[in-house]
C-alpha cells in the first residue's frame, strides 16, 4: 500500500497537517524544544521541606487545635534518645554518670529549650518547713551504693517517670530533648539538630561503648521524611534505566528508544523548571514526580513511535509516511489520553494534604510538556534519524505470520456475552472486597523497617514508652483556677480514670504535681500523697515549687501563664487510626460527663492529627473525583463523538480502581492517605487504554465500514502491541517506585501496579464484548484478515 487512506474529518486533516509541518521544519523544531527546556531547566531550583506540619492545610481543624495548644504553653518538638546499657540496669555509677555526661551535652542542641533525664528530675523533699527540690542524681560517680539504691527505689516508683523516662525494670532509660524550633526554615533548621544529635550520640557511644542509643521524636520524623524524599528521588536513575531497555526490547529500534529517552528527559527537565518557577517545596509524596511524568510520557511516545514500525514494518510504507499515518491514527488519542491525565491529576487540588495538591499540578504540568514534545521533537526527531526496519510484504508473495492479538480478538468475539457476566461478577465480587478495606494513618508505618527511625521507634515502644500521644488542654475558667481543690480533684479523677484504660501507657498530668508537693510539703507522709484541701494551700504550695525550679525546668510545659488551664498528655500504645479517635473521642465524653463545661476540652496531637488525614482526604476528594469522572466521560463523547461509548468508557474506567481496592483488601486491609488520591490520579492513565482500543474501533467503522466483530479485531490488531508496551513500562515505572521505604509512595504504587494491569485486562476481555454487544449490526463487508494467518 503506497497511499495513506483518505482523510475523513478536521481532526485527522489537521494531524496529518501537524505532522507535515513538523517533519518539514524539523531542524528548527528540534531547536525550538532544545530552547525551551534550556530556558525552563534553568530556573529548577529545587528546596525540600521535611517538617510533618507540611501534610497539614492552614484550615485543618486538628491542626488549628493542635497549634492553639502549643501557644498556651511550650511547642514541644522534641528528640528522644533511648539508652540501654548492655547490662541492663540503668542505677549504676558508671551508668548514671554517663546519663550525666548526655544530658549536660544534650542542652547544646542547637534550639533546645528543656532536657528531662532521670539524673536531673526534680526531686522534691521536706526538712522541716522547708522545700528541697533537686536533682535525682548528680555527681553520682562519687556516690555510694547505698545512695545509688535509693536513687533506684525513688526513681522506679516515681509515676512522672515511670514508663516515661525509665521502665518498670530499670533497664532502659529515656532522655528527652525538647526544641523550640524558629520555623522560619525547615530546611536548615532540622538538618542542624540532627547533624548535632547524630554527632554527639557517636561521640556517646564511642565514649560508652556499652550503651546502644536508639533516636525517635518529632525531628527525627521531619527528617526521615526529608531524607525519604532524597531517596525517592534517586529513584529517577534506576526508572530512566528501566525504560530504556524496555523500550529498545519492545520496539527493536535504537532510534525509537533515543528518541523516547529525548521525550522523557525534555519533559523532566521542563518539569523541574515548573517546580522552580512556582516556589514549590518537595515533599515526601512530591518528590515523586520525575517518576511519575517519566513513566507516563513514555506512554505518549511508545503509541506514535509502536504506529510508526507498524505502518514501515507491515504496509511498507517509507519512514516519512509512516510517520504521518501514525500522527493521524494517534494525535486525538494521545491529546485525549493526556488532557484526561492532567485532569485526572488536577482533581488532587480537591484533596486536604497539601504535598498531594503539589504533586497533582507538578505532574500535570508535566503532562502538558509531554504532550507537547512528543507531538513536536519525536516526530521532528524521528524524521532526522535513519530509521529502517525490514518490511513483511514482498512484491507477489503471500506472508504468512502468526498475529496473537487477532486470536485474542477471535476468543472474545466468539463469547462476549459469557466474558462479560464473568467479569462482572468478578468485579461485583472485588467491588464487595474493596469496601472491607479500613484507613490506617499511623505515621510510624509510614516508613518500612529498612529505615532507622522506624526500627527505633519500634524499640522504644517495646521497651519503655509508647510514641503516640493525645493531649487535652483542661481549663478552669478563671485566672489561678489551677489551684481550686474542686478543679485538681476533678483533674485528679480524669488522670485516674486515664491510667485504667487499656492503651494508656503513661498519664502526665499537673494533678499528680499537687499531689507531689503536698506530700513533701507534710514531712514526705504518705497520707497527704492528695490534693490540698484549700485553695490557700495548693498555691502556696505551688509557688514555692516554682522558685526552686532550675532554669529550662519549669512548669510552662504544664501550665499556661495566667494558671487557668493545664495539659495533660496522654501516652498510649502503638495504635491504628480508628482506635487513636475513638480513645480521644472517649476522653473528651468522660470530660463532658463528669467535669464542669469549662473543662471541656478536645483531644490534640500530631498522632491524632495523622490519624485524621486519611479520611479528611477521602472525604473532600470524593468530590473531585466525581468531578474528575464526568469531566473525563465529557471528553471522551466529545472525542469519540458517540455519547453511547463515552457513557461506556465509565465501565473500563472505573473497575480497575475497584478491582485494585479490592485485590487490596486480600493484601493488607487498610489504605492510608496515600492511596486516596489513586482513583484520580489512575483513571487518566485507564483512560489511556480504553481511548485507544475506542478510537481505533471506531476508526474501524466509520473509514472502513467494518461490523462490530471485524472492528474489534482491527482493534486488537493495530493498537494491542501499542498498550502491551505503555502497560510494561507504567508497570516497570510504579514498580520501582513500590521499592520507596516511605509507605504514602510505595502503597500507591503497588495498588497501582495492580489497577494498570487490571485496566489492560479489561479493555482486552470486557471492553470488546460489551463493545460487540453495544453494536450489533448486519455484516457490511469482508474483513481483508479472517484465519488464523494473515495473507496480504
Amino acid at each position: 500500500m503506497n497511499a495513506i487512506k483518505k482523510i475523513k474529518n478536521s481532526t485527522n486533516k489537521f494531524a496529518s497537517n501537524w505532522a507535515k509541518i513538523v517533519i518539514k521544519n524539523k531542524w528548527p523544531v528540534l531547536m525550538f524544544s532544545f530552547l525551551l527546556v534550556i530556558g525552563l531547566g534553568s530556573q529548577g531550583e529545587l528546596e525540600f521541606d521535611g517538617d510533618y506540619h507540611v501534610f497539614f492545610s492552614e484550615s485543618n481543624p486538628e491542626l488549628e487545635a493542635f497549634d492553639a495548644l502549643q501557644e498556651k504553653y511550650t511547642k514541644d518538638d522534641n528528640v528522644i534518645m533511648v539508652l540501654s546499657p548492655s547490662n541492663k540496669d540503668v542505677f549504676t555509677k558508671l551508668n548514671l554518670t554517663a546519663i550525666e555526661d548526655l544530658t549536660a551535652q544534650s542542652w547544646n542542641t542547637p534550639y533546645s529549650s528543656r532536657v528531662d533525664a532521670i539524673t536531673n528530675f526534680q526531686h522534691t523533699s521536706a526538712h522541716g518547713d522547708d522545700l528541697y527540690v533537686d536533682d535525682l542524681s548528680y555527681n553520682s560517680l562519687n556516690k555510694s551504693e547505698a545512695e545509688i539504691n535509693k536513687i533506684k527505689e525513688i526513681a522506679l516508683k516515681e509515676p512522672m517517670l515511670v514508663n516515661r523516662i525509665v521502665n518498670e525494670e530499670g533497664s532502659v532509660t529515656a532522655i528527652n530533648i525538647t526544641v523550640r524550633l524558629p520555623g522560619e526554615d525547615s530546611a536548615k533548621e532540622v538538618p542542624e539538630v540532627t547533624k548535632y544529635v547524630r554527632d554527639m550520640v557517636s561521640n556517646f557511644k564511642s565514649k560508652y561503648p556499652h550503651f546502644d542509643v536508639h533516636i525517635s521524636g518529632m525531628v527525627p520524623l521531619n527528617t526521615a521524611f526529608f531524607e525519604a524524599s532524597m531517596k525517592d528521588m534517586g529513584l529517577t536513575g534506576i526508572m530512566i534505566l528501566i525504560v530504556i531497555i524496555t523500550t529498545f526490547l519492545l520496539t527493536r529500534s535504537i532510534q525509537s528508544t533515543l528518541t523516547t529517552l529525548v521525550v522523557v528527559m525534555f519533559s523532566i527537565i521542563s518539569t523541574l523548571g515548573f517546580v522552580g518557577l512556582t516556589g514549590i517545596k518537595l515533599t515526601p509524596p512530591s518528590s515523586v514526580f520525575p517518576t511519575m511524568v517519566l513513566t507516563l510520557a513514555v506512554a505518549d511516545s511508545i503509541h506514535i513511535i509502536i504506529t510508526m514500525l507498524q505502518k514501515m514494518r507491515k504496509d511498507g510504507l517509507n519512514k516519512n509516511e509512516a510517520l504521518i499515518e501514525s500522527m493521524r491514527l494517534n494525535f486525538m488519542p494521545v491529546f485525549i489520553t493526556s488532557l484526561t491525565t492532567v485532569i485526572g491529576f488536577l482533581t488532587m487540588n480537591f484533596g486536604d494534604v497539601p504535598p498531594f495538591w503539589d504533586l497533582g499540578n507538578i505532574t500535570a504540568f508535566g503532562m502538558a510538556m509531554a504532550f507537547l514534545f512528543s507531538t513536536t521533537t519525536l516526530p521532528a526527531l524521528m524524521a532526522i534519524l535513519p530509521i529502517k526496519v525490514k518490511s513483511k510484504i514482498k512484491e507477489n508473495e503471500p506472508v504468512y505470520y502468526f498475529n496473537w492479538y487477532s486470536e485474542l480478538a477471535r476468543f472474545v468475539i466468539k463469547q462476549p456475552i459469557k466474558l462479560s457476566i464473568i467479569s462482572f461478577l468478578a468485579i461485583g465480587f472485588l467491588t464487595y472486597l474493596a469496601s472491607k478495606n479500613t484507613f490506617n494513618d499511623e505515621f510510624i508505618n509510614y516508613f518500612d523497617e529498612s529505615v532507622e527511625f522506624r526500627t527505633d521507634t519500634d524499640y522504644i515502644s517495646e521497651n519503655l514508652t509508647g510514641v503516640y500521644n493525645v493531649e487535652y488542654s483542661i481549663g478552669s475558667g478563671e485566672s489561678g483556677g489551677i489551684n481550686n481543690p474542686n478543679y485538681l480533684n476533678k483533674l485528679n479523677e480524669f488522670e485516674n480514670w486515664l491510667k485504667q484504660q487499656p492503651e494508656v501507657v503513661h498519664v502526665n498530668a499537673f494533678s499528680e504535681v499537687a499531689r507531689r508537693i503536698n506530700k513533701s510539703m507534710n514531712g514526705d507522709d504518705e497520707r497527704f500523697y492528695k490534693i490540698p484541701s484549700t485553695r490557700e494551700e495548693a498555691a502556696q504550695y505551688l509557688l514555692l515549687y516554682e522558685l526552686s525550679l532550675p532554669f529550662g525546668l519549669d512548669l510552662n510545659n504544664q501550665i499556661n501563664v495566667d494558671k487557668s488551664e493545664t495539659r495533660v498528655t496522654v501516652t498510649v500504645k502503638n495504635l491504628d487510626s480508628p482506635q487513636m479517635i475513638e480513645f480521644s473521642k472517649r476522653g473528651e465524653q468522660w470530660l463532658r460527663d463528669n467535669t464542669p463545661t469549662e473543662m471541656h476540652a478536645i483531644g490534640v496531637s500530631p498522632m491524632l492529627m495523622f490519624s485524621k488525614l486519611g479520611f479528611r482526604q477521602a472525604d473532600s476528594m470524593l468530590k473531585g473525583n466525581i468531578i474528575a469522572l464526568i469531566l473525563i466521560s465529557l471528553v471522551l463523547m466529545i472525542a469519540l463523538r458517540n455519547f453511547k461509548l463515552g457513557m461506556l468508557s465509565i465501565i473500563p474506567n472505573v473497575a480497575p480502581v475497584l478491582i485494585g481496592f479490592g485485590i487490596w483488601a486480600l493484601y493488607k486491609a487498610q489504605i492510608n492517605t496515600g492511596m486516596v488520591i489513586v482513583f484520580g490520579m489512575t483513571l487518566g492513565i485507564i483512560v489511556d487504554d480504553t481511548v485507544h482500543f475506542m478510537s481505533k474501533f471506531l476508526r474501524a467503522k466509520r473509514e472502513y465500514g467494518y461490523n462490530a466483530n471485524q472492528a474489534v479485531e482491527y482493534a486488537f490488531e493495530t493498537v494491542g502491541q501499542a498498550l502491551i508496551t505503555t502497560t510494561v513500562v507504567l508497570l516497570a515505572g510504579f514498580a520501582v517506585l513500590s521499592t520507596s521505604s516511605f509507605a504514602l509512595n510505595s502503597y500507591m504504587a503497588r495498588i497501582t501496579v495492580v489497577i494498570i494491569i487490571s485496566a489492560l485486562i479489561i479493555d482486552f476481555i470486557l471492553l470488546p464484548s460489551l463493545l460487540i454487544l453495544t453494536n450489533k449490526e448486519k455484516k457490511k463487508v469482508k474483513k481483508k484478515y479472517t484465519s488464523f494467518f494473515f495473507f496480504r
